[in-house]
């Protein structure tokens, strides 16, 4: 009798261990009733804010096309060709509204620039500015777009990242844009994702990071072999390399990247940048798919040292497809957030939450906090953009999801699973991955919006706020569109159209935001914080070019205050070295801060 009680209380362990992660990820939806149909008041009530898709009564409408490739590729055409999806938001007129450019990534479709016109409308201006055909068979098809004054004339300059020929135009004082000869700096070829402007060298100038993925030698369209895949799908170390661009001024660029040991053949999907040990100069993270991420370490300007395993992040190799920053905790420090792959009874690799701490030898480390805070669990995931969407001070999460929905009920994980449990020859050659046939891979799922309780734990409510959305998402950005307040959610999904969300917060909830310009520093402040101190809390945020995957935020420093009407200080730190400190600025207002023009 012991022994079959015995057996029958080992069974119901193993059950309640193998269901564990499927009720994990499946808490925060059944805890949030959402049974119920949604209510913009209950919303408000219960989490503070909603949101709403008014794409359409804005007036955008645009749709992504996904590139088609050497039909070599044919049978495995929705998995390679997956990517392309991607905004970035700018004032590119400094009207002082903010506007966003799209990507297209299929040959002789055109790339979008939509120009804010102030009264919740928007027009496609990138024909007239010079900025849409940038897809054709002699330059390849965009992949992403990252915005930054290189030549501190006081616009924003855009770069244009893409599986062929990378472009730069200058931006002709918001009248339209100049197309710019790259030198022999540049690869003639390249295929990428991401593109980082930052000022490693803190000389005023902004210099460009530019990470690849497939090879550069791979010109996708005309395969000379079909051995293009990774090597591994855990070490593999046979995709793109890595370029670094120090600005000389002039418009002229000096490739630095082997001198100054940016050095790594990953397959990177994004980077982005900040300086996350307090040094001065802005550090590098690089999220590689098939593999581990990349801790770059900027010692003072002169070289960048590899400090990923160091520093507790680079040992577990995952599928990093997104980094942004966030000061979550609200103690002054900005935790990274890489996005991997979580599919239910497949593969469970789940996000990252990296969390600053510092080590007994005063180096900088990390520890993954995902899955304690409960924003480990996403999905497919893609881009993910950290932003107080509902006011109350501290920053929620915003993540997309979702790889390839094809045939609803089919599933392709099976043959997916087989290859990538193959050795090195099988897996490096794309004939020997199973046809898809149609079938899905991770798709339809849903976006998530994780709230931050302000007490150590996120809650999922996308349902519960309006903001559901299954649509393949690759990039997220965050944007004050309106100059309400209120932070809109930009979501770009692959095949799919552009999205666009507003969020209406309680009208007890306050905010305040920061527009920096650099002097002495690069004249978009990218590297900048502001720490702010109000109510007994802080929080710290940077001014970035690229955020998240394949995306860009507006430049102004958006924060939530909750219930608080006033704010002690706000201290601004700028690439140069000065620090500015504004007392008790008026809250719910953009204050508009020039380097070394800030009066305490």
């Amino acid at each position: 009798m012991k022994t079959k009680k015995s057996k029958i209380g080992l069974f119901v362990f193993f059950a309640i261990l193998l269901a564990t992660p499927y009720i994990i990820a499946n808490y925060d939806v059944w805890s949030v009733d959402s049974n119920a149909a949604f209510d913009q008041q209950t919303a408000l009530d219960r989490h503070g804010f909603y949101m709403e898709d008014v794409t359409e009564a804005w007036g955008v409408d645009f749709k992504h096309q996904a590139p088609k490739l050497d039909a070599k590729l044919e049978h495995i055409m929705p998995q390679v060709a997956s990517v392309g999806a991607s905004v970035s938001v700018v004032d590119f007129n400094n009207d002082g509204l903010q506007d966003f450019y799209v990507t297209n990534s299929a040959y002789e479709t055109d790339n979008a620039l939509y120009k804010n016109n102030g009264d919740n409308s928007f027009t496609d201006v990138a024909d007239s500015m010079g900025v849409a055909s940038l897809n054709n068979k002699e330059e390849g098809v965009s992949m992403s777009a990252v915005w930054g004054d290189y030549d501190n004339d006081g616009y924003e300059d855009l770069f244009v990242t893409k599986w062929g020929k990378v472009t730069l135009f200058h931006n002709d004082q918001g009248a339209t844009f100049s197309r710019v000869e790259l030198g022999d700096e540049f690869p003639e070829w390249i295929n990428s994702n991401t593109a980082v402007w930052f000022d490693y060298d803190q000389d005023g100038l902004l210099d460009l990071f530019l990470g690849g993925y497939f090879h550069e030698s791979i010109d996708l369209w005309n395969l000379e072999t079909t051995e293009i895949m990774p090597e591994s799908f855990e070490y593999a170390k046979n995709g793109g390399r890595k370029f670094l661009f120090h600005n000389l001024g002039n418009g002229q660029f000096e490739e630095v990247s082997n001198e100054l040991g940016l050095v790594s053949n990953r397959w990177s999907y994004a980077a982005s940048s900040t300086d996350l040990n307090g040094s001065g100069y802005p550090d590098l993270v690089i999220a590689n798919d098939y593999g581990v991420d990349e801790l770059f370490i900027n010692n003072k300007g002169k070289e960048f040292v590899n400090a990923g395993e160091r520093a507790g992040m680079g040992f577990a190799p995952k599928s990093g497809m997104n980094v942004s920053f966030g000061d979550v905790m609200n103690r002054g420090e900005q935790a990274i957030y890489v996005t991997n792959i979580s599919e239910q009874g497949v593969l469970i690799q789940g996000n990252n939450l990296w969390v600053p701490r510092r080590g007994k030898d005063q180096n900088i480390h990390f520890q993954n906090l995902a899955g304690s805070l409960g924003i480990e669990l996403g999905g497919w995931s893609y881009g993910a953009q950290f932003g107080d969407l509902n006011l109350d001070g501290y920053l929620d999460l915003y993540v997309a999801n979702g790889f390839v929905s094809d045939e609803e009920g089919t599933d392709y994980w099976y043959d997916f699973s087989m290859v990538a449990g193959g050795n090195k020859s099988i897996i490096a050659d794309a004939n020997n991955w199973p046809a898809m046939k149609g079938r899905s891979l991770s798709g339809y799922q849903e976006n998530k919006i994780w709230l931050n309780d302000g007490a150590g734990k996120f809650r999922e409510v996308a349902d519960a706020v309006g903001g559901s959305l299954n649509l393949d998402s690759r990039s997220v950005a965050t944007a004050d569109l309106n100059n309400d307040g209120r932070l809109e959610v930009l979501v770009a999904t692959q095949k799919g159209p552009l999205k666009i969300y507003s969020t209406t917060t309680a009208e007890d909830k306050n905010w305040i935001a920061f527009n920096l310009k650099g002097t002495t520093s690069n004249k978009s402040a990218i590297g900048a914080s502001v720490r702010l101190f109000w109510n007994n809390h802080q929080q710290v945020q940077s001014v970035q070019s690229a955020s998240g995957f394949s995306s860009q935020n507006q430049h102004a420093l958006h924060f939530g205050l909750g219930k608080a009407a006033t704010v002690e200080k706000a201290v601004v730190e700028w690439p140069s070295g000065q620090v500015d400190t504004l007392k008790s600025p008026v809250i719910n207002k953009t204050h508009l801060l020039t380097e070394a023009a800030v009066h305490e």
